[in-house]
C-alpha cells in the first residue's frame, strides 16, 4: 500500500455526469463488418455442430473485424474501459447464433473461462428464481448493487429486454478512487488495506476448497500509473456475518463509500443495451450494476442477458493479493461443465421442463 494514495488522473478517470458514452464508447458495425460476420458464422456453421470451446478465431475467422478486438484489448486497457457494440441484426439469427457470434468476439479479444462451480463458459443472466432453489446473483431479477466479477473483461450481450427498466448502470473504479483520496484519505489507506472476502461455498467445494481469503483482498492495488480494484461488498459483508472478520464502523463506512459514490448522479453512468447490443468492461477499472425493472412472466420472454468472462493473456497479471478465485479453481470448475449446457435454446429449455416439474408437483399436492 502507497503510504498516501495519489489520484490516477488517467483517461479512466471519467464521471458518468460529464461523460456521452455515445461519443467516447461506442461503435456501431458498418454492413461490410456485419457482412464478415456472417461469413465467419457460416464458416464455423460448416464445421459441424462445435461446442463452445470449439470456437477460437480459427473456426470463426474474422479477417479485419478480428483486427478491431485487437485494438479493444489496449482501449479497454489505458482508455475509458468500456464498450458498448451495436448493430447486429438481432432479428436475423437464432438465439443460438447469435450465442456463437458472441462467444466468438470473446474468444478473438481474450481467453473465455468458467463463471461458477458449475463451470459455464456462458452466463444465463435471467430471473429464475422462482425455479431454481437456491439462485445466485445473476439468475434473480430486481436492481443490484456495484460490484466487480472475478475476471480481467466481462461483457454482456442482450438476447432479450425485459419489459421496461433494467438499463446497466456503471460507473469508473478509477475516477471514485481518485474522489476518495482527494476527500477522504483516510478512506483510501483503509481500501487499499483491504478485507477478507467469504466466496460462495460451492465454488470453494468444487474449487480449491478455501472459503475465505486467507489475508484482507486490497479493493485497490496500484502499479505506476494502473490501478487494479475488486470490490465485493457481499463477499466482505459474508465474511463478517460468519465471524470470519470483524467490520467496525469505519471498515464498513469505507465499503459503503463506494456503493454511494458509484449510486450518485455525480459518477453513474446509465446505458441501455438493447436487443444484440453488446458490452465490454474491463472489470479492474469499472464498477457495474443494474437499474430494476420489469420483466415477463412467461420465462422464454423474460430478460436474458449472455455473460462472458474473459481472462486477458496479454494484460500483466491480475496483483496476486487480488486474486481469489485462482486458476486452479476454474480448472476444477471445469470438471461440472456438460457439453453444450450454455446454448440459450438448451437453457430455456431446461427451465420450462424444471417448472413444469413443478406445477405438477404442487397440482399433486392439493
Amino acid at each position: 500500500m502507497p503510504a498516501m494514495p495519489a489520484p490516477i488522473a488517467s483517461p479512466a478517470s471519467w464521471r458518468g455526469s460529464t461523460l456521452d458514452w455515445r461519443k467516447d464508447a461506442l461503435h456501431v458495425f458498418a454492413p461490410a463488418e456485419i457482412a464478415e460476420i456472417d461469413a465467419g458464422l457460416a464458416h464455423l456453421r460448416s464445421l459441424g455442430d462445435l461446442d463452445f470451446p470449439e470456437i477460437t478465431p480459427a473456426t470463426f475467422p474474422l479477417p479485419t473485424v478480428g483486427g478491431y478486438f485487437a485494438r479493444l484489448r489496449e482501449e479497454l486497457r489505458f482508455g475509458r474501459g468500456f464498450v458498448l457494440l451495436r448493430g447486429l441484426p438481432r432479428e436475423r439469427y437464432s438465439v443460438d447464433d447469435l450465442a456463437r457470434i458472441y462467444y466468438g468476439f470473446g474468444a478473438h479479444l481474450g481467453a473465455p473461462g468458467p463463471q461458477s462451480w458449475q463451470g459455464e463458459l456462458l452466463g444465463n443472466v435471467i430471473d429464475v428464481s422462482d425455479i431454481e432453489a437456491d439462485p445466485r446473483g445473476y439468475h434473480k431479477g430486481g436492481r443490484q448493487n456495484f460490484h466487480t466479477d472475478s475476471c480481467d473483461v466481462v461483457a454482456l450481450l442482450c438476447l432479450r429486454a425485459a419489459k421496461s427498466g433494467g438499463k446497466s448502470r456503471i460507473a469508473s473504479s478509477v475516477g471514485i478512487h481518485d474522489a476518495i483520496v482527494e476527500r477522504r484519505p483516510d478512506i483510501a489507506r483503509r481500501l487499499y488495506r483491504g478485507y477478507r472476502y467469504r466466496r460462495m461455498d460451492l465454488d470453494a467445494q468444487f474449487g480449491e476448497g478455501v472459503v475465505v481469503s486467507p489475508e484482507p483482498v486490497p479493493i485497490y492495488v496500484r502499479r505506476g500509473d494502473e490501478l487494479s480494484s475488486y470490490y465485493m461488498l457481499n463477499y466482505a459483508r459474508q465474511a463478517a456475518a460468519r465471524g470470519e472478520s470483524v467490520l467496525e464502523d469505519a471498515d464498513r463506512e469505507a465499503l459503503d463509500e463506494i456503493q454511494r459514490l458509484a449510486g450518485s448522479d455525480e459518477f453513474y453512468l446509465d446505458m441501455s443495451i438493447d436487443e444484440g447490443d453488446i458490452q465490454f468492461l474491463n472489470n479492474r477499472i469499472m464498477l457495474h450494476s443494474r437499474t430494476e425493472y420489469e420483466d415477463h412472466p412467461e420465462v422464454a420472454r423474460r430478460r436474458h442477458m449472455l455473460r462472458l468472462w474473459l481472462q486477458m493473456p496479454s494484460w500483466p497479471a491480475m496483483p496476486q493479493e487480488q486474486v481469489l478465485h485462482t486458476a486452479a479453481d476454474r480448472r476444477l470448475w471445469l470438471r461440472q461443465r456438460k457439453a453444450r449446457m450454455e446454448f440459450p435454446s438448451a437453457y430455456l429449455a431446461e427451465m420450462a421442463r424444471y417448472l413444469e416439474e413443478g406445477r405438477k408437483l404442487v397440482a399433486a399436492a392439493a
